[in-house]
């Protein structure tokens, strides 16, 4: 096992680095916290995590291969992402003043726990560029000779730390001195971060993949 030390610590150091980056992923649970509050936010980050898996899985597989050598496949997978991602934008574009309540979002207008995870799911799930981001992790960095049980830590390894980090953004970004001031203003911060994933959407949608 101590052979596999050196691969997993370049696994984690790359995955760190890019989980902490700002992103959809961030963007989201960011948003989720502030507007609907901890519980919420909990839910999306766990769907980031099974999104996260879904990659991993593939790699795995060698399906990840297949997708990067279908330019077709792979473009629609990157409209597919940008639209999610547009939806998500537009939605929060339309957010509405609060009428000065500063509490927590009222519970009839936060999503249930399904549809957290439902969305953190699809953010993760359907960005091609971390499709491309785990396939170049295994191929460049994962030696083939690694058992695939070792591979298979590696990647649960990755999905736990995904959702322990979001969970952690959820609980900074929902303690009630922090969201109490960012509510003051909280329907311009969730059109703000609409423009955000406008922004994302627009990029993916010009990125080139290939």
């Amino acid at each position: 096992m101590t052979a596999y030390w050196p691969e997993f610590l370049t696994i984690v150091v790359a995955h760190a680095l890019a989980v902490a980056s700002p992103g959809p992923d961030f963007a989201l649970v960011l948003r989720q916290s502030l507007a609907h509050g901890r519980r919420t936010a909990v839910w999306s980050s766990i769907g980031v995590g099974c999104g996260i898996s879904v990659h991993i899985v593939y790699c795995l597989l060698g399906l990840g291969l297949l997708l990067k050598g279908s330019p077709g496949a792979l473009t629609v997978f990157k409209y597919l992402g940008a639209a999610y991602l547009a939806y998500i934008g537009v939605q929060a574009l339309r957010t509405k003043p609060r009428a000065g309540d500063l509490n927590l979002a009222a519970a009839d207008a936060a999503p249930t726990d399904r549809a957290a995870w439902t969305t953190g799911f699809l953010v993760n799930v359907l960005n091609p560029k971390a499709a491309l981001f785990f396939l170049a992790l295994f191929v460049l960095r994962v030696n083939p000779a690694t058992p695939k049980l070792i591979q298979a830590a590696y990647g649960l390894w990755m999905t736990l730390a995904t959702m322990a980090w979001f969970c952690f953004v959820s609980v900074v970004f929902t303690k009630p001195e922090v969201r109490g001031k960012f509510l003051r203003h909280g329907h311009w911060i969730d059109r703000a971060l609409g423009v955000v994933f406008l922004l994302f959407a627009l990029s993916l949608a010009l990125a080139s993949l290939h």
